[in-house]
């Protein structure tokens, strides 16, 4: 159990090999963590969170290297598997029993890693869209690799402002109107793309410790998200267990667009299992 340097009741700062991870608690009842896409900071789970919270203790943090979860130096070693062991010791540390997982996007590569290899602190896990494109085959994998690999060429070539259109096409919508993103949301995407996405690219999830642990997977997509690639490989995460694919409101980006409408779903979804 390690030990933790409170911030105040409902936050705290534990401390990993490489970085401090800035964490939220809140509610009372069977653990529940909550891992975001590429946003990848504790408030935007924060409706979920707020949803669910009656029922469950709610888990949400930063990933390391965004926002407040600070790197104790060089990035260094960076992949899903580091994430999955954060994720890991963060529940070492908060919850008592295994808990349930609820990972969308990189968040749910993160929980498809965590679960295959330490299934030991996993009940449940929903995997919305999970962009593990060595799921796919033939033309959809070739397709996928593409949008990747042109969202991270425009990184290299021209910065944040040439990626970001590549990176919405990724996720199938549109930048958002209004006003500029905030300095700090600015740098986590720029970190994003810079670490994150070529840690996505890399990942190979692990089928055979998966098909272990199939009963304890619950494979999910939007409704709305039929065109996006990540869609499709929670079609194919599906099939190769031998799991039904749930459907939650809204799109790749549903459990932030229509959280209401995912938290009622999620419920149903835990009710029944």
């Amino acid at each position: 159990m390690h030990i933790l340097a409170q911030v105040k009741p409902s936050e705290g700062v534990l401390p990993v090999p490489g970085a401090d991870l800035y964490y939220r608690r809140r509610g009372a009842g069977p653990p529940l963590l909550l891992m975001q896409g590429g946003s990848g900071a504790a408030e935007h789970s924060d409706a979920l969170a707020a949803g669910l919270s009656d029922r469950w203790t709610v888990l949400t943090y930063d990933r390391r290297g965004l926002s407040r979860s600070c790197l104790h130096g060089p990035v260094g070693a960076h992949g899903v598997a580091v994430h999955a062991d954060d994720a890991r010791r963060l529940l070492d540390a908060l919850a008592e029993e295994p808990a349930v997982v609820v990972g969308a996007s990189i968040g749910a590569l993160i929980g498809l890693d965590l679960l295959a290899r330490h299934p030991d602190r996993v009940r449940l896990l929903v995997a919305h869209e999970p962009p593990a494109v060595g799921l796919l085959g033939g033309a959809d994998r070739a397709a996928a690799e593409q949008l990747e690999a042109a969202a991270a060429s425009a990184y290299r070539v021209g910065g944040l402002p040439a990626a970001v259109p590549h990176l919405m096409a990724m996720v199938g919508f549109s930048a958002p109107e209004g006003p500029p993103p905030a300095p700090q949301a600015i740098r986590d995407l720029a970190f994003f793309l810079e670490h994150d996405l070529p840690a996505v690219r890399r990942y190979e999830p692990d089928r055979d410790a998966l098909q272990g642990v199939a009963e304890r997977m619950l494979p999910a997509a939007g409704e709305t998200s039929t065109d996006v690639y990540a869609h499709r490989c929670a079609r194919a995460l599906a099939a190769a267990l031998g799991r039904p694919l749930a459907t939650f409101p809204g799109g790749h980006n549903g459990f932030i667009s229509h959280p209401q409408e995912c938290v009622a779903r999620l419920l149903e979804l835990l009710d029944a299992h």
